[in-house]
């Protein structure tokens, strides 16, 4: 069915050959509102795409320009939270790995567990760790699309970190490295939750995003993460969370987001790949 969703995008974006893909977390569709030339097609309008119910998800497939730098951005995610199915939640990935991407940056709203993260600050997913329950990979394998057990030694990768903060530094923006849990949501966590995680070496909450990473990696994709922490996990401060608090976060860290990746995407564009 990606297949079918890639030609769909090729009638729109003709010859224009994205060179890297983001898919955008909750509350963080500015960068793709900055690029140039866009091109922005609605979910609903491509075959197989799951529509994005979650507020702060645009649903909209866009390609722009940063430059002479092409990319494909999902606007917007499925989560398993809304229903869907864990093929429908990678089913972006997958079209992006149709269109002949195999460099990807995935960011996310998070809940910060480590006490050295504040809110509003930029992570960098050093690893994750899978608590949904759930594999893309479950099922017969498609051997064109990749091996039967991919290897996710490297699921984040290192060199994009490593030019990431580089990158971070020219602008003078800080950015925090940590680990990523996947949980099913919609409900957020318990502050034992919280304590759990901790101990078995979690420093951000979320989501999304692992199986995602999963499916990235099975096409052979090299992935950047960043995790924007929206809110401190429960327990960590005396308040509630909600997602409006998210949303804000989302708002206030726009501007910063869309400066490190409208500088950091050409330098992982021009990375040599393997």
């Amino acid at each position: 069915m990606s297949l079918r969703a890639a030609a769909r995008i090729r009638e729109s974006i003709g010859e224009r050959q994205p060179e890297i893909g983001v898919v955008l977390g909750s509350g963080l569709g500015a960068f793709a509102r900055s690029l140039a030339d866009r091109i922005e097609i609605p979910y609903d309008e491509i075959p197989g795409f799951p529509a994005s119910t979650a507020v702060g998800h645009a649903g909209v497939f866009v390609c722009g320009r940063i430059g002479a730098t092409e990319v494909a951005v999902l606007s917007g995610r499925a989560h398993l939270y809304e229903g869907y199915s864990v093929g429908q939640v990678v089913y972006g990935v997958r079209t992006l790995g149709a269109l002949g991407v195999r460099r990807l940056v995935i960011t996310n709203a998070a809940g910060g567990i480590n006490l050295a993260y504040e809110r509003g600050g930029l992570v960098l997913i050093a690893d994750h760790i899978n608590l949904q329950g759930v594999n893309p990979l479950v099922g017969a394998n498609d051997e064109a699309l990749g091996p039967r057990f991919p290897d996710m030694s490297d699921a984040y990768c290192a060199r994009y970190r490593v030019v990431a903060r580089q990158v971070a530094a020219e602008l003078g923006v800080r950015v925090g490295e940590g680990v990523y849990a996947a949980l099913t949501g919609p409900s957020y966590e318990t502050p034992a939750e919280i304590r759990y995680l901790r101990v078995i070496g979690a420093d951000l909450v979320g989501m999304s995003t692992a199986a995602e990473v999963i499916a990235a990696n099975h096409l052979g994709m090299k992935v950047l993460g960043i995790s924007c922490v929206t809110n401190m996990a429960a327990g960590i401060l005396p308040q509630k969370i909600n997602h409006m608090e998210v949303l804000e976060t989302g708002a206030m860290v726009r501007d910063t987001l869309v400066r490190l990746l409208t500088s950091l995407l050409p330098r992982l564009a021009r990375e040599p790949g393997d």
